[in-house]
């Protein structure tokens, strides 16, 4: 094969490459930075205006967005949110809905403005949406039809007499009738047809590298999910370490003359977004890392195998990211045999560990396909190590290896850095990490070291090569296809069945998923409860996706430790065989 990885990387890091690194002072720490890179997402999302402007950019189902298309709704739509609706740098503004090509719009239009975006989970109950959008401080809100039906109960008065949210709301691919008069609510028709058709130009802003550009919600330890602050630094550094890795990656896997090879695919690079675009993976590295390359973006409503695999063979999909249950999926959907998917290069994505066994199969199914898997997070803006290719058939079990803008240590206790083989907590170190967690300094002073190192709760080692393998959790988190479910949620929706006594919530390994989501339930004394009931409970009080899968019953107390913890371990282990 081509060069070595460690000199792939000098070639493309070091003075004069195209990914050259310097040094910069972030939040105080002194930490490497690339030269090249933009000085805001504004600043990349205006390279659409370079693009051929007829070019095809956006493909939803059966719309086709072209460049000039987009730019023109982008330009518009920040225009209305500055005179129409008082928004200023800094102001928040939420993102409630699926997979749109407006959701690309309005995150563009929100970000370029500097104003801070607040992508809110589209599986969120009423509740759920109300803790995120009172907690973030959000004044605006870009909704869909079924996102704005349960955000209805905020925007009046209620008996119970909490007050109304005081947001306004733009309604996306909302009929007339869904929006009931007396409510803030506007029709995106209403608001952008007309500042495009007069071709409002988008306002001029300041923005500074370290300046908030979003805050993405995801689970914990605690019960509420915590917002986690990006900055536009973060994100552009996280784009270009995925750029930089790309190359490298172009450099190592290049084939020696004479030397037996998978073919390149003679297509455009093409990502298809399987993933959800308040997802951190769907956000930066697909739709984001699409629009530093300038290349077409298959968008999915949600996810069905059979759709993915018609749309990867009509659009020549070249690259596709996802949590490993989907790549599972397109491999046992009856529609593999028969469909052409020559064009990819690329199968893998994150979320989850995938089993040795999935990475095998993606390198013998694919003609041109070969294995990737990520390992990143909410908090490092989704770039972390990765393991590709021959890499990735070679060491199947672990998750790669990083680029230098990001540096991995594993840690002990006491936080010291442990050599290669020792397990500890691993860490990450860059200028690609979060800033810290919306309105909640206890939450970040422990997630950081106080010399910049992320804590990310989970136990593992590294080898001598510098492949990270992930071995443990650390936090009490279930990952299940992707999602991060923090048990003690679950654990609180469920103690509030009158039937429960005691309750504790774990994940154990499942196939498809990654991991699914386990109950251990003791009933009170003289009550009867049964699965269905208790999953009915949940799923009143939290998104589906959180309900636990599988509830098992217990007579007497369940096991604890000396402190008195439930555990958590021992129940897992000993959880009985179905």
């Amino acid at each position: 094969m081509g060069s070595s990885f460690e000199d792939a990387v000098a070639q493309m890091c070091g003075p004069g490459g195209r990914f050259e690194l310097t040094e910069a002072d972030v939040r105080g720490v002194r930490l490497p930075v690339f030269a090249g890179a933009f000085n805001s997402v504004r600043t990349l999302i205006d390279t659409l205006r370079t693009q051929p402007p007829d070019d095809v950019f956006l493909v939803y189902e059966d719309e086709r967005w072209t460049f000039a298309h987009l730019v023109a709704q982008i330009d518009a739509l920040g225009a209305a949110l500055v005179d129409d609706y008082d928004v200023v740098p800094g102001t928040r503004v939420a993102i409630a809905m699926r997979n749109y090509p407006e959701w690309v719009v309005a995150y563009a239009a929100i970000v370029s403005i500097g104003a801070v975006a607040v992508c809110l989970n589209a599986w969120w109950t009423t509740d759920e949406l109300d803790y995120g959008l009172r907690d973030s401080g959000t004044s605006v809100v870009l909704a869909d039809a079924e996102r704005i039906e349960r955000m209805l109960p905020l925007l009046t008065p209620v008996v119970t007499g909490d007050e109304a949210l005081p947001v306004r709301v733009l309604a996306v691919r909302t009929p007339v009738e869904a929006i009931p008069s007396g409510t803030p609510i506007d029709r995106w028709d209403d608001v952008v047809a007309p500042a495009v058709a007069a071709a409002r130009p988008m306002p001029d802003v300041d923005i500074d590298p370290d300046d908030d550009l979003m805050i993405l919600y995801t689970s914990g330890t605690t019960g509420h999910p915590k917002g986690a602050v990006s900055t536009h630094r973060g994100v552009v550094t996280a784009l270009f370490a995925y750029a930089c890795r790309s190359v490298v990656q172009a450099i190592v896997s290049a084939p020696e003359p004479g030397e037996e090879a998978k073919p390149p695919s003679p297509y455009p690079t093409a990502f298809i977004l399987t993933v959800p675009l308040f997802h951190v993976t769907g956000l930066i590295p697909v739709m984001l890392g699409s629009v530093l390359g300038g290349n077409k973006l298959v968008i999915m409503y949600k996810w069905n195998p059979e759709r993915a695999l018609e749309l990867i063979e009509r659009e020549r999909v070249t690259t596709f990211v996802g949590v490993p249950t989907m790549s599972w999926d397109l491999l046992e959907s009856p529609s593999f045999a028969s469909t052409d998917t020559s064009s990819l290069v690329s199968v893998g994505g994150g979320g989850a560990p995938a089993p040795p066994e999935l990475v095998k199969r993606i390198d013998s199914s694919f003609s041109r396909g070969r294995p990737s898997i990520g390992y990143g997070m909410t908090e490092t803006n989704a770039y972390g190590p990765q393991n590709l290719a021959d890499d990735y058939v070679r060491k199947p079990t672990s998750a790669g290896r990083t680029v230098p803008v990001m540096q991995v240590a594993v840690l002990d206790l006491e936080g010291n850095v442990l050599p290669a083989g020792e397990q500890g907590e691993i860490c990450f170190r860059g200028a690609n990490l979060f800033k810290g967690y919306w309105n909640n300094p206890d939450a970040t002073r422990d997630t950081f070291t106080d010399d910049g190192w992320l804590r990310t709760g989970d136990l593992g080692r590294l080898d001598e090569e510098g492949f990270v393998y992930v071995e443990d959790r650390a936090k009490d988190i279930v990952i299940r296809a992707g999602e991060n479910i923090a048990t003690s949620e679950v654990e609180a929706a469920i103690y509030e069945h009158p039937s429960v006594y005691e309750a504790a919530v774990f994940g154990i390994p499942h196939e498809r998923l990654g991991e699914e989501v386990v109950a251990a339930v003791v009933v009170r004394a003289g009550h009867t409860i049964d699965v269905a009931d208790l999953q009915d409970h949940v799923r009143a009080r939290l998104a589906s996706f959180k309900v636990p899968t599988r509830v098992v019953f217990f007579d007497e107390q369940l096991p604890r430790g000396a402190s008195g913890k439930i555990l958590k371990r021992q129940l897992r282990d000993e959880l009985p065989a179905v």
